[in-house]
């Protein structure tokens, strides 16, 4: 096809299902929607919507050309994101993911990032899904568990978080400190929704305690331990921002077996640019001076 604009504005009708919402996306009057529908129908020889009062809805038609559409699409904003990675100098967009869970740490470290190198324009990025580095969602992810499969990227061990349970200095008051693990199934927890958390010390957490003693139960990790400084129970919180609450009381020490690796992983096409490295320098530099913070 000779034309990818008309291609493109049929690819936003069919996404947002109207004329008006293709314009707003492609910042285009709504005149030149219709113009670029109506020549590509007619190189085309086929309908590719079916028009109605609500909208545009795709014929079988469009919706092959929408599928070759979303690929190509995904494909040009594959190469924008390594174009942009491109370059000896460390500035531009710096777009960095991980779990909520290590925001933390992970916004002051880009914040000191920023002092250093301040034509950097950061985007962190919290998301529970796993962006997709290979389509340049991402240029740097930090992700927890086992190290990461994908083909194309390069992963590093990077740190480690340690958690341990702690509870508030009022709530063990009312409640007494548990002496042993036993006593635990007396007390109340502040846990997630999903008690089948791929987090190891919630697995630890599921094989000693009772499901019927996590009476505070959260899907936003940010909830979790805003319960448990408030004194709604036990729960597991970072040593390293526990260290920040002098409320806090750490009711049972770290094991090693609750410890999830972390890994540093970039694309293979973005790993070597000036903002990638300078990134990942700066990122183990800072867990290694703020480890015992």
């Amino acid at each position: 096809m000779d034309n990818w604009d008309e291609i493109r504005t049929a690819f936003q009708v069919a996404r947002r299902g109207t004329v008006s919402g293709a314009a707003e996306e492609l910042g285009v009057h709504h005149a030149t929607v219709i113009r670029h529908i109506d020549a590509l129908e007619g190189r085309l020889g086929v309908k590719l919507f079916q028009r109605h009062a609500r909208g545009y809805t795709p014929t079988e038609a469009g919706e092959d050309l929408l599928r070759v559409a979303q690929t190509t699409d995904e494909q040009f904003q594959q190469l924008a994101g390594r174009i942009r990675g491109r370059g000896s100098d460390v500035s531009g967009d710096l777009l960095v993911t991980s779990i909520v869970s290590y925001a933390p740490f992970m916004v002051p470290a880009l914040t000191s990032f920023r002092a250093e190198h301040p034509d950097v324009r950061v985007r962190y990025m919290t998301d529970d899904r796993v962006f997709r580095l290979e389509y340049g969602e991402a240029h740097v992810a930090v992700r927890a568990g086992s190290a990461p499969q994908e083909p194309d990227n390069v992963v590093q061990a990077f740190s480690s978080e340690p958690v341990a349970l702690y509870a508030t200095q009022d709530y063990l008051k009312r409640r007494g400190m548990p002496k042993t693990e036993a006593d635990l199934a007396h007390h109340d927890f502040v846990g997630p929704v999903n008690l089948e958390s791929r987090a190891p010390f919630y697995q630890w957490l599921r094989r000693v305690v009772p499901e019927e003693r996590i009476v505070f139960r959260s899907t936003d990790p940010r909830v979790i331990e805003q319960a448990i400084m408030t004194g709604a129970g036990i729960g597991f919180v970072f040593c390293r921002e526990a260290a920040r609450h002098p409320s806090l009381v750490e009711v049972l020490a770290t094991k090693e077996d609750w410890i999830a690796p972390l890994w540093l992983v970039t694309h293979v096409d973005l790993h070597r640019t000036a903002k990638v490295q300078a990134l990942l320098r700066h990122l183990k530099n800072y867990a290694a001076a703020t480890a015992n913070v």
